[in-house]
């Protein structure tokens, strides 16, 4: 199925919403790209517009680099240059899907430039990290039909060594400037590193690629949960869409800091990367290594994260607490407790409480009273306590945006406590990927926020896809300009995702407020039917769980089993200080099956899942247990936008599953 036989559903930029703010947003914006038909026209503009502002800072990589607005545009010309002048066969025989060029790397200012001069050159990139396993790279090469090849290192290229030379490329280049050594100049592919390409662009005559909307622009493999990786086909149209849509939400100022340290390759990252460039902001490239030390240096005005990195922050702190004297945090619970009760009674008010859409008046008056009372202490916890813990972050984060997932309720009051503005989106790789963001003006915690402009959504029974109507749970459909072409060379797959009218399943289960927002309750597939017939989503129950100082992580099972059951991956830290206050004699992880840590776990488990809003009986976990691997990128348990891989861990664990419903 081609994008062409799919309705697009223009973007109305003056009907937005019923929100003015977010209209006189798109009017405010520094710099809007209607018109642009392929990306390579937003760098050349912006080029025009920002020239001598920093646009790529990056330090902490093996090629160190900080350019300009106006050096961006010329490196990306003089790399798609160097591609047509070593002879890469730009020429496609099928004018819907230009040649491919695999681009395997990592996070770096060379990655960009390599990206968009792929694009300008004419051609699709396939995209994945330069960490995958080899068998998925080599899978990459063969499934994209790609001609060159673009790598992170010699290391890379190495490990993809010999069967390389049984694919049709034509071309190698490093993003390093690595000497070739001599047993691969004798290779039949040419090995270039990335100042050798750049020469050989200098002085060729580039032509810039005659894209336009609907052709395609890259191929983004996805991790997925489980599964061979499918192909997603997203063009210029539906990356161009993300461009001049989020400056509804997202409002900067050229040389504004944004700290880049998700996937570059990811269409989440990928999107909010280009969004920002196109709005003269500059671009730093950090690590997990690194960022707490460049989030102090910096001080950005934008981050995107997903949940787990809000996770790590949130961790961070309640460490730091957790080593204070006792009259310390008494005193900083204390005014938590204040606060927490000061932002419920402000939401409910306000009609942002998720569990309270449809106050009375009366319920209204009486929490704007309350917030009123306790405004004074959440003033006097900001100065005292939470100015201190945003200093961490800089202290001038405009906005921070979470995706990949929703955002527990634990971390939302955290965040919203301290007064960091983070606003949480929805969406797919294959709807390139935002459809809904929440706004600042209508932070609606728990939800997915509103529709990005030209954005349809229906939610349907997942039997009979008749459409239900808001406010009832079922199966998340979307329409719009940045739904995906379809997947590249499996028809199936793209039939059984877009029906004839241009609807994409989600595979999500969610519901619509009466205001607009999404609200994403969990994965189709992700729902344990128990034996007694309920339907039970893992997610709200975990994220629940997660509040516990002792849970890092945790995974539910259960499936056709009488009650559920968790894997858990203790906090050791949390764990250790436990047993030194209770004068405990146990070893970690040796006596992890201990009973007063088995005990100390129930009360948790308890606790936490009976609290969770919308609690009922088949929520309980009746079995569990501790293990201490933790989930990982490097063991496959999870995916680069660190969501758990729910097969990959149930097999891991297969026995002790097993096991622990006998």
């Amino acid at each position: 199925m081609s994008s062409q036989s799919l309705p697009q559903t223009p973007v109305d930029f003056h009907a937005l919403s019923q929100y003015p703010e977010e209209q006189a947003n798109f009017r405010n914006l520094i710099a809007t790209y209607k018109t642009a038909q392929c990306l390579s026209q937003v760098w050349q503009s912006a080029a025009e517009k920002f020239s001598d502002i920093p646009a790529l800072l990056d330090n902490h990589n093996a090629c160190p680099m900080q350019i300009t607005f106006r050096e961006m545009w010329q490196q990306i010309c003089q790399f798609a240059a160097g591609l047509q002048a070593r002879g890469v066969n730009l020429e496609s025989q099928d004018p819907q899907i230009p040649t491919r060029i695999a681009l395997f790397a990592d996070n770096s200012a060379r990655w960009f430039i390599a990206d968009q001069g792929i694009m300008a050159a004419g051609a699709v990139n396939a995209v994945r990290s330069s960490q995958a396993d080899r068998a998925e790279l080599l899978y990459i090469l063969a499934n994209s039909g790609s001609t060159a090849l673009v790598v992170e290192d010699l290391k890379t290229l190495r490990k993809l060594l010999p069967e390389l030379l049984d694919f049709p490329l034509s071309l190698v280049v490093l993003l390093t400037e690595e000497e070739i050594p001599a047993d691969l100049k004798d290779l039949s592919i040419e090995v270039l590193n990335f100042a050798q390409l750049m020469t050989a662009g200098k002085n060729y005559p580039f032509q810039m690629t005659k894209a336009d909307r609907s052709t395609l622009a890259t191929l983004i493999y996805t991790s997925g949960t489980g599964g061979q990786p499918k192909s997603v086909m997203l063009t210029h149209g539906n990356l161009l869409h993300q461009v001049n849509t989020f400056g509804g939400t997202i409002i900067l100022q050229p040389g504004d800091l944004f700290v880049s340290i998700l996937p570059s390759w990811h269409s989440y990252e990928r999107a909010c990367e280009y969004f920002v460039l196109s709005q003269g902001c500059t671009q730093i490239y950090t690590n997990i290594r690194q960022i707490k030390a460049d989030l102090k240096k910096y001080r950005p005005h934008l981050m995107v994260g997903v949940p787990r990195l809000w996770e790590n922050i949130y961790e961070g702190v309640q460490r730091q607490l957790r080593e204070q004297p006792a009259n310390k945090q008494k005193l900083v619970s204390t005014f938590f407790g204040w606060s927490q009760s000061y932002i419920k009674a402000k939401r409910l008010a306000t009609g942002l409480d998720l569990n309270h859409l449809n106050p009375s008046v009366t319920e209204k008056l009486g929490a704007s009273l309350k917030a009123a009372l306790l405004a004074p202490l959440h003033s006097l916890g900001k100065v005292i306590v939470y100015k201190k813990i945003l200093e961490a972050t800089g202290g001038r984060v405009k906005i921070a945006v979470s995706g990949g997932g929703s955002l527990a309720m634990h971390l939302e009051d955290f965040f919203e406590i301290i007064g960091f503005p983070i606003v949480v989106g929805y969406g797919l790789t294959e709807t390139s990927p935002v459809t809904h963001v929440r706004r600042p003006w209508h932070n609606l915690r728990g939800a997915s926020g509103l529709p990005l402009p030209g954005t349809e959504i229906k939610i349907v029974d997942p039997e009979t896809r008749a459409s239900l109507p808001r406010g009832e749970r079922g199966l998340v459909l979307l329409r719009g300009p940045q739904i995906m072409r379809g997947y590249y060379q499996n028809p199936e797959a793209t039939k059984a995702a877009i029906d004839p009218q241009g609807w994409f399943n989600s595979g999500d289960l969610g519901m619509i407020t009466p205001a607009g927002d999404i609200v994403i309750t969990g994965r189709a597939k992700d729902t344990i039917v128990l034996t007694n017939g309920e339907n039970i989503e893992p997610l709200p129950i975990e994220d629940a769980c997660l509040r516990s100082p002792y849970i890092d992580q945790i995974m539910l099972v259960g499936q056709d089993q009488r009650s559920l059951g968790a894997l858990i991956v203790p906090n050791q830290d949390a764990l250790k200080l436990w047993i030194t206050q209770q004068n405990l004699s146990l070893q970690l992880p040796e006596d992890l099956a201990s009973k007063p840590i088995q005990d100390l776990f129930r009360q948790e488990l308890n606790r936490e899942v009976k609290n969770r809003s919308g609690y009922r009986g088949d929520d309980r976990i009746g079995v569990f247990r501790l293990i201490t691997e933790p989930f990982t990128m490097e063991n496959g348990m999870l995916t680069q936008t660190l969501k758990t891989r729910r097969p990959v861990i149930a097999a891991h664990y297969q026995q002790v599953i097993t096991e622990m419903f006998q």
